[in-house]
């Protein structure tokens, strides 16, 4: 077994567990025989204490498991991003999948510890609320619900790492959010707008050429909308006026800043994640350096 995976196991077994977790494994173990209906499974871990234990023993013993461990992606033999743990309820009406990304081999224990400590809870979360709502949709009469979430990696260069990390509920009124973490890999430090960026210039600045390229989009394109002031397609929604100081962003393989707003957010929901790449142009003389972005 790898020594820092090894470490990294010992790291997690001290973060909390859904307290309900223990009996929805015994549950879900009884209900594979007892009820076809509702199945629990999870595909590496079920639960985390348990799943680690069963982690450890399968890479000796499993010729599959160890075979899916060498697919894991490699960020130049530095930074590695796998699926920790993954969540997974398929029912007739009720569809969760839900995959927990995990960073090793980051020198910086601590951001890696902090970041993989943020990626378990708020998918333990997602799982927790999943699980509340499904048993209340059954006690109401039933309905349906669903909900997937996983990541993606953006950037993956010599300099840095850009994370995505999605969330889909996939039934109903649908609703689509899209967060990042970009790692300087050299510096093992991760990058905010902020750290980018001499001051808060850049918040006008990237804001207003945001506004200019809803407005050429929606004039090319007139099923594009996006709730801009003084747009061809007049709405009643208040209009986007700024990004935030610590707006969603990755850095893209071209190297240029890409703004991202989660679905609902500046557009009608058909819209999705929309997304806008900066000229560098426009911003050069606000960045602190051009190590990241030219």
């Amino acid at each position: 077994m790898d020594k820092k995976l090894e470490k990294l196991k010992a790291e997690y077994l001290n973060v909390p567990i859904p307290k309900e977790l223990d009996s929805l494994i015994a549950h879900a173990i009884k209900g594979r025989t007892n009820n076809r209906k509702r199945r629990f499974r999870t595909n590496i871990l079920v639960g985390l204490a348990a799943a680690l234990v069963l982690f450890v023993v399968s890479i000796n013993v499993s010729p599959t498991l160890a075979n899916e461990l060498s697919k894991v992606p490699v960020v130049k033999e530095v930074i590695k991003v796998f699926t920790f743990v993954e969540y997974s309820v398929d029912e007739e009406k009720h569809h969760a999948k839900i995959k927990v990304p995990a960073i090793s081999d980051l020198k910086n224990k601590s951001l890696e510890r902090s970041l993989n400590e943020k990626y378990l809870k708020e998918n333990q979360q997602l799982y927790q609320e999943f699980m509340k709502e499904m048993d209340q949709l059954k006690q109401n009469g039933d309905g349906h619900t669903g909900v997937e979430s996983g990541y993606v990696i953006k950037t993956d260069n010599e300099n840095i790492l850009s994370l995505g990390r999605y969330v889909v509920n996939t039934v109903g009124s649908s609703s689509t959010t899209f967060q990042y973490d970009t790692i300087d890999k050299k510096k093992q430090v991760l990058l905010s707008l902020p750290i980018l960026f001499k001051d808060k210039k850049y918040i006008t600045i990237i804001s207003e050429n945001i506004k200019e390229q809803m407005k050429q989009q929606m004039m090319e394109d007139k099923s594009k909308v996006y709730w801009v002031r003084n747009a061809v397609v007049k709405n009643r929604i208040e209009p986007f006026e700024q990004i935030a100081e610590n707006q969603n962003f990755y850095i893209n393989k071209n190297n240029k800043l890409v703004i991202s707003f989660n679905k609902y957010e500046v557009a009608p929901g058909y819209m999705g994640i929309v997304e806008f790449e900066i000229p560098t142009d426009i911003i050069a003389k606000e960045l602190v350096g051009n190590k990241y972005i030219d």
